[in-house]
C-alpha cells in the first residue's frame, strides 16, 4: 500500500481514474481499462503490487513466480515461540519431519522427484489447525506467525498438484540461531513452466488477448504460458522509424565472467568516445552492481570530465526520483543502473533527458544449480533448454533497456550493444525488426 500511495502523491489535480479504453486494428477491436490517466504527463498508469523487491525477480518469471512456494525453516522457528497453545503439536510434528529430511540430505542442494509424503502430510495438518484457530480466535496469531501460515498454505496448495511442470528442491543453509547443528534449510516447490497453471484459465475465458512489445519469439510465450498451437499472433508495426536509432555493436568486448576485468578499459573508452562526440544523457547498464561499480570507479579515474552517476543496491522511492532527476534536470551525464532492475523499464525520458545507452552484457541469467535444473526441465519438455532459460529471458531485458532511448515519434538516439555475442545470428534475429544493426 505504501507504493500506491506514493504513486497518488504525485498525480495533478485533473488526474482522471478507471479510464475505459478502445482500439481498433482492421477488423480487431479491442477494449479495456487502466487505472488511470494523468493528463498533466499525458500518462496512462496501470498499477501493479508485488510484496517484496521486484528487482530480485528474474524478468520474465512472473508467471512462475505466482506458482512456486518455499518455506524456510528459521520462519517455522520463530513461528513456534508465539504460536497459540493449540499450534504447539502441528508446528513440532512439522519440525520434526523438517528435520528428518535435512539430516538426509548431504548435498548444499538437491532435486527431489516429488514431496516427500510425511513433510507434506505433516503441512497439511499444520494448515488444518491454523484453519481452526483462526475461525475461533481470528486475532490470536502475531504477523510474523501468520505470515508464515500464510506461506504455508501456499506450499500445500501446489505441493498437492505438483507435476512435471514443476521442481521440489531443498537447499541446505547455515543458521547460527539453529540448535544443534546450526543448520537450517529451505524447501521449495518451484515452477519452471506455467502453462498448465495458465491454460485451464484461458480454456474459463471467452477470449484471451496478450500484447507487449517483447512476445517473441512466439513459440517460447506459447509454449511456456500455455497457448493453443493455433493461437494467432499479429505483428503490428511500431511508430518507430530505423533513422531514429542508431544500433551498434561492440564485438571487440566479452561481458562474459571470466573476461570482466579485460573488458573494463574498453567499456568506459566506448562510453567516453561516445559522449565527447555528442554531450547528452545517456543510460549505462551492467549485469550486476558489482560490475557496475567497477566501471563507475573506472570511468572517473581514466574520464573524470564524464559526469557519472549510479543506481545503488535497495534504493528506496526518494532515491529512485533523484536518479531519474538527473535525466531532467541536467543536459549531461551517463547514469549507470542494473539491466532488469528498477531503470530498464516503465521510464520515460523523452527528447534530450536521454539520448543513448550502453548495454554491456547479453544479461542471460546465471549458471547456478537452480537455473540449470530449470534448463534441464525445458530441455526435456520442449527441446531448447538453454534458449528457453537463458538465451530468450536475457534478450528480453536487452530490448526492453534499449527502449527506453526512443519514447516517442520525434525522439532520436544511440544504442551501444557491447559483447562480441551480439554479432551471432542467434542473438540478432532476437532483436526488433525496426533496428538497423550496424
Amino acid at each position: 500500500m505504501a507504493g500506491h500511495v506514493t504513486v497518488a502523491g504525485r498525480r495533478a489535480s485533473g488526474y482522471e481514474s478507471e479510464i475505459t479504453l478502445t482500439a481498433t486494428h482492421r477488423n480487431l477491436t479491442v477494449r479495456g481499462r487502466a487505472d488511470g490517466y494523468d493528463a498533466a504527463q499525458n500518462r496512462l498508469e496501470e498499477i501493479k503490487t508485488h510484496r517484496g523487491d521486484l528487482e530480485r525477480m528474474p524478468a520474465n518469471h512472473r508467471a512462475r513466480r505466482m506458482y512456486t512456494a518455499s518455506l524456510d525453516q528459521a520462519a517455522l522457528r520463530l513461528a513456534r515461540k508465539t504460536a497459540p497453545q493449540t499450534l504447539r503439536k502441528p508446528l513440532e510434528r512439522l519440525q520434526r519431519e523438517w528435520n528428518t529430511v535435512k539430516r538426509a540430505q548431504t548435498a548444499s542442494y538437491q532435486v527431489y522427484a516429488e514431496v516427500q509424503g510425511k513433510l507434506l502430510s505433516a503441512a497439511q495438518n499444520l494448515i488444518g489447525a491454523v484453519t481452526d484457530q483462526l475461525a475461533e480466535a481470528p486475532l490470536s496469531i502475531d504477523e510474523a506467525a501468520l505470515r508464515f501460515f500464510f506461506d504455508a498454505m501456499h506450499f500445500v496448495a501446489l505441493a498437492e498438484q505438483f507435476g512435471e511442470h514443476s521442481i521440489f528442491d531443498i537447499t541446505l543453509t547455515a543458521d547460527r540461531y539453529a540448535p544443534r547443528d546450526k543448520t537450517s534449510c529451505m524447501i521449495c516447490v518451484r515452477n519452471v513452466i506455467p502453462a498448465p497453471f495458465l491454460a485451464p484459465r484461458y480454456a474459463a475465458a471467452r477470449t484471451t488477448v496478450m500484447f507487449s512489445g517483447t512476445l517473441t519469439p512466439h513459440h517460447f510465450y506459447r509454449d511456456t504460458l500455455g497457448l493453443a498451437k493455433d493461437t494467432p499472433w499479429l505483428d503490428v508495426e511500431g511508430p518507430f522509424r530505423a533513422e531514429q536509432l542508431q544500433v551498434k555493436v561492440a564485438g571487440n568486448v566479452s561481458t562474459r565472467w571470466r573476461d570482466r576485468d579485460r573488458s573494463l578499459e574498453p567499456i568506459v573508452d566506448l562510453i567516453a568516445t561516445q559522449y565527447t562526440a555528442q554531450p547528452g544523457n545517456y543510460l549505462g547498464f551492467l549485469s550486476s552492481f558489482e560490475y557496475l561499480q567497477q566501471i563507475v570507479a573506472l570511468m572517473r579515474e581514466r574520464h573524470p570530465g564524464v559526469p557519472v552517476w549510479a543506481q545503488e543496491s535497495g534504493m528506496d522511492e526518494a532515491a529512485c526520483d533523484a536518479f531519474l532527476a538527473r535525466f531532467r534536470t541536467t543536459s549531461q551525464g551517463v547514469g549507470f543502473a542494473v539491466l532488469g532492475g528498477a531503470f530498464s523499464e516503465g521510464v520515460d525520458l523523452v527528447g534530450q533527458q536521454l539520448i543513448g545507452a550502453f548495454i554491456a552484457t547479453l544479461d542471460l541469467p546465471q549458471m547456478n544449480e537452480v537455473n540449470e535444473q530449470m534448463r534441464r526441465t525445458m530441455e526435456a519438455r520442449f527441446g531448447n533448454g538453454y534458449e528457453y532459460m537463458y538465451l530468450y529471458p536475457g534478450l528480453q531485458k536487452v530490448v526492453q533497456a534499449a527502449g527506453r532511448v526512443i519514447r516517442t515519434e520525434h525522439d532520436e538516439g544511440v544504442v551501444h550493444l557491447i559483447d562480441d555475442r551480439y554479432r551471432r545470428p542467434e542473438v540478432r534475429r532476437l532483436l526488433p525488426r525496426w533496428w538497423q544493426v550496424q
